[in-house]
């Protein structure tokens, strides 16, 4: 049996390592699971022998201070919270006292003060003893007030935090997939302690408040809602909070569970704190905790079954990561049967093999992991090509993380942009396949070219169980996808994404060609330059694009899915603005926006420029004295110049 001192320096130097990753390096090396699995094992053999080595993870507090942002020490230490994963355990600590409820948010804690109504300070939590002040980087935080009614000092606690949905957003707008941020907590946390304020007010951080300090001179009649309440009046955003007592807590809390799935900010448990305030400040505290409140973290259900296989899933980067695939199981009232594990370092640290038996549960409630390996069979061979495209891979090693990588730079993965552009609202129009899910799908071997969209229902039961899908999203999509099947001719050229090929070239090409696209792709650069507004450099990439047999057998197989639409050929009196350029500019007025009007002069077979040439038929813009720059152009070239009313009084409404 190992002696327990020795075991307890393994589990704070793991400890040590795992918070220092999260917290100072915003990478993660264990799940919170195994990390809380280890600091119970800790705190449970520090209870046993009665020593507590120095540095311990169990008498740390925040992080270590390494940034250059000037520092101040707290008033009061400002402690972590006792915790609880047990319902029955909250009631005994409640006893017959009323309480709040309230989530526990994950992000980092700041602590502002306002004197005279304005806001003169805001330092972090640090490691609870020291702080960093970062008052100019809150001063751009989205949801605090600058300035408040209240004149006296004023002294809160808040969690500065990113939503959900401002971080999808972020990470959406970088292409990178190694680049994007790991998660909203992480990204917060570099955000607040920036040198530079521009970059915080960039990342929309929003403070909630969760506690009230000092507020001088103002009666709050002993009650914390009371507080809440004046705080809210006063312009602050607080903490979503319920008033419980023992005998409503269960229920309360099976509300927040509930809840969690589709909370915006982040969370990572429950707070429960005594609604009478002198009540728990009278009890004091211990060295590292508070007794007037207390935390309950969601006791993960877990569940055992058997690693069928691993799988290998690609990213735009060519990133390769293994998920584990197991027998389904039920968790937290979903089945699950599929389960990301990020790495090669982590699959190699976890030992996973097929056959083997694993724990697995729901991070947050949410997010399907794999908490231990029972049978630890070990890792069989890591793929030398790539699922998706079959080029050569190769194990990239940065730090201590292990990654597998494809080789090939035309690997199907890694050209993400061009099937987002095939699903995208101008070209086939496919609802739910957004950039990330389209990232998803490749990665995991379900689209290799354009055609294998249409067949996603074959991979119906792997869908259902990745992270954002359940049945009635899966079938949503797929209906789309079918709805997408009956299409024009311009949405499928436009969509191909032949270089330089937009949608108005696609509408001109396919005018000129009479809408037959076997014409088209067999068009000489000379019978394309015939077009309008297709010149030498756009034909010679649509010649070059059907020169290849690969491309023309790639889109076969994508027309066999589709009921492309045969519209009319153009007639004079269907087409009155066949042959006329029109450059658009300034507001409109009559229609929702410029494009609007683009697509009505289009679909009467008129073109549509950004810029006045001596080829411009007439110039729009609604202020036509303007001296615009377009405008002085116009009446160098003798470009007539047509209001709204002009142009629809003369080709949309002729008398």
């Amino acid at each position: 049996m190992q002696d327990p001192i020795a075991r307890m320096k393994e589990l704070a130097a793991e400890l040590s390592r795992a918070a220092r990753a999260y917290y100072q390096e915003s990478r993660e090396i264990m799940s919170n699971y195994e990390y809380d699995r280890l600091y119970d094992e800790l705190l449970a053999l520090e209870k046993e022998t009665g020593v507590v080595l120095a540095g311990s993870p169990t008498t740390q507090v925040g992080y270590e201070i390494l940034s250059e942002l000037p520092k101040q020490a707290h008033p009061t230490p400002m402690l972590s919270l006792d915790k609880t994963k047990d319902v029955n355990a909250l009631q005994e600590w409640l006893g017959d006292k009323e309480g709040l409820l309230s989530w526990k948010l994950d992000g980092l804690t700041v602590v502002l003060t306002y004197e005279g109504g304005e806001l003169v300070k805001a330092v972090t939590r640090g490691n609870g003893e020291i702080g960093e002040i970062v008052t100019a980087n809150a001063r751009t935080f989205e949801n605090i007030p600058l300035r408040i009614g209240f004149q006296g000092t004023l002294v809160l606690r808040g969690e500065a935090v990113i939503r959900y949905s401002d971080f999808e957003k972020m990470n959406a707008r970088i292409a990178d997939l190694d680049a994007r941020y790991k998660n909203p907590r992480n990204l917060c946390s570099g955000s607040v302690r920036q040198l530079n304020s521009k970059v915080t007010a960039e990342r929309h951080v929003n403070c909630i408040i969760f506690a009230l300090i000092q507020a001088d001179g103002v009666d709050f009649e002993n009650s914390r809602r009371r507080q809440f309440e004046w705080l809210v009046q006063q312009g602050f955003e607080v903490v979503e909070n319920r008033q419980v007592t023992a005998g409503t807590l269960p229920e309360t809390v099976a509300s927040f569970a509930e809840d969690i799935e589709h909370y915006d900010i982040p969370s990572d448990g429950l707070v429960l704190t005594f609604e009478d305030i002198a009540y728990g400040e009278s009890l004091g505290r211990t060295a590292k905790f508070p007794r007037n409140a207390i935390a309950f973290k969601w006791a993960d259900e877990t569940a055992e079954t058997t690693l069928s296989r691993i799988e290998w899933s690609v990213s735009r980067t060519g990133l390769i990561n293994p998920v584990a695939v197991f027998d389904p199981v039920e968790l937290e009232g979903t089945s699950v049967s599929r389960a990301s594990v990020h790495n090669v370092s982590i699959l190699e640290g976890l030992q996973l093999g097929e056959g083997d038996t694993v724990v697995v549960y729901k991070a947050n409630m949410i997010i399907p992991q794999i908490a231990e390996n029972l049978t630890r069979s070990g890792v069989g061979e890591i793929p030398r090509i790539c699922p998706v495209c079959g080029g050569k891979t190769t194990i990239q090693q940065t730090g201590e993380v292990r990654c597998l990588y494809c080789t090939n730079p035309d690997c199907q993965a890694k050209k993400i942009k061009s099937f987002t552009l095939l699903v995208s609202r101008d070209a086939l129009n496919i609802d739910g396949l957004s950039e990330m899910t389209l990232e998803k799908f490749i990665g995991a071997g379900f689209i290799r070219e354009f055609s294998d969209i249409f067949h996603l229902d074959r991979h119906r039961d792997a869908i259902v169980e990745m992270e954002g899908f359940g049945e009635k999203s899966c079938d949503n999509l797929i209906n789309a996808v079918n709805a997408a099947r009956h299409t024009t001719l311009v949405r499928l050229v436009y969509g191909l994404g032949v270089a330089g090929i937009g949608l108005a070239g696609a509408k001109v090409l396919c005018r000129r060609f009479g809408y037959d696209f076997d014409k088209m792709r067999k068009a000489s650069a000379e019978e394309l330059m015939e077009a309008d507004g297709i010149g030498e450099v756009l034909a010679s990439a649509w010649c070059e694009y059907f020169a290849s047999p690969a491309n023309n057998e790639m889109v076969d197989r994508l027309l066999a899915e589709l009921t492309v639409e045969t519209p009319r050929e153009d007639t004079e009196q269907e087409a009155p603005l066949s042959g006329m350029t029109f450059v658009i500019t300034g507001a409109v007025r009559h229609f929702a926006n410029r494009k609007e009007l683009q697509e009505l002069i289009e679909s009467k077979g008129g073109r549509v420029s950004g810029t006045v040439t001596s080829r411009t038929s007439y110039l729009i813009n609604n202020d036509t004295a303007s001296t615009s720059s377009k405008n002085q152009k116009a009446g160098q070239l003798g470009v007539p110049i047509l209001s709204e009313e002009e142009f629809i009084s003369r080709f949309v409404e002729p008398q």
